[in-house]
């Protein structure tokens, strides 16, 4: 699917997208695979050379910021502090792009990466690992805590207890984070918002970013609850924007446990067809978050199962079309600057 870019000039910081070698990994899930690891093995391989090559499709892309995925971990520094072999590499990738040699790009000038926050007050050295290991890039974790009773909704890849972020001990670690101006990236699904809500109460002082607009579900015991379920999640959104510490991410829909669309990858569905279909979904965040609380991202390349790079961004660009023009820096570039601390890489206003 091919398309013409819409509004060219609009400056975008995809504030969320992944880089990966999963190829390694692949062969050993078995058959017939689960819906996620189907759409993974679509795109095993996505490092700087396949984000450059979407970042350059025709959008104004001026910067991003990585989102932990568990690769790259370091094998020779133990259980605890292997994660910070990720934000290495990734720091690597930056300075590769911060060269100037591609382009006015600056790819991963913000850099989230993973902690385990079960360590309690115990995770201080790691944080503090991290931080060195991104050189002024690293600005905050993501510990994902997803989870669903039914196993079939999230598959082998993912195996976080449930109500994780209610967890004492959990708790202990997340308070790490706040001492060091970090930031949390949260991803859980529709049904376990209700426990973002309570950490944010919780710790009213530390930025929170819901991920994925909270990741609504249409597969396994979901699959066809869409419609059903949309009272239930506006009204865990609307509840959680009352939070002032926490934003919203406006993406992740074309993932396949949201079903939206179901067929994929990458479709061939036209930016009119997804952004109709993601409309309840952006409407009802941006109406309740604002856009200075809201931010645009790719998920990439996650989203790749529904649509393409430029097509996934005319999406967006078509759901923003009645915001003003300060409404829509703020959407596609300016919360994602400011929440994690790359107002550098802004162009004038």
């Amino acid at each position: 699917m091919t398309e013409e870019i819409l509004e060219p000039q609009l400056p975008i910081i995809d504030p969320h997208h992944h880089l990966w070698d999963l190829r390694p990994l692949i062969p050993h899930f078995p058959e017939p695979r689960h819906h996620f690891i189907a759409a993974i093995a679509q795109k095993p391989y996505y490092t700087f050379n396949e984000l450059q090559a979407d970042v350059t499709t025709g959008h104004n892309v001026i910067g991003t910021v990585f989102m932990e995925c568990g690769a790259f971990y370091n094998a020779d520094r133990g259980e605890d502090l292997k994660v910070t072999g990720e934000v290495e590499y990734v720091n690597g990738v930056a300075a590769q792009s911060a060269s100037g040699l591609y382009g006015d790009l600056r790819a991963c000038a913000g850099i989230v990466g993973h902690a385990n926050l079960l360590l309690g007050d115990r995770v201080g050295h790691v944080l503090e690992a991290l931080e060195a290991a991104g050189n002024g890039r690293f600005k905050g974790i993501r510990h994902q805590g997803a989870w669903d009773a039914d196993p079939e909704v999230l598959g082998p890849p993912f195996h976080a207890p449930g109500e994780l972020y209610r967890d004492a001990t959990f708790r202990q670690g997340f308070a790490e984070l706040g001492k060091r101006g970090l930031t949390f990236d949260a991803w859980v699904l529709e049904p376990q918002i209700g426990d973002v809500i309570d950490l944010a109460r919780a710790f009213p002082d530390q930025p929170i970013c819901l991920d994925h607009c909270g990741t609504p579900l249409n597969v396994a015991c979901y699959h066809g609850k869409l419609h059903e379920r949309f009272d239930l999640w506006r009204h865990a959104i609307r509840e959680l924007a009352q939070c002032e510490n926490v934003t919203v991410k406006l993406g992740g829909l074309a993932m396949a446990f949201c079903g939206m669309p179901e067929q994929g990858p990458a479709a061939g569905l036209g930016s009119e067809t997804l952004a109709a279909m993601w409309r309840p979904y952006i409407e009802t965040c941006i109406d309740a978050f604002g856009p200075e609380r809201a931010m645009f991202e790719s998920n990439y390349p996650v989203d790749h199962w529904g649509a393409s790079y430029p097509v996934l961004w005319n999406a967006f660009k078509r759901l923003a079309h009645a915001h003003s023009a300060d409404e829509k820096r703020a959407l596609f570039a300016g919360t994602a600057a400011r929440f994690y601390g790359i107002e550098d890489i802004l162009p004038p206003a």
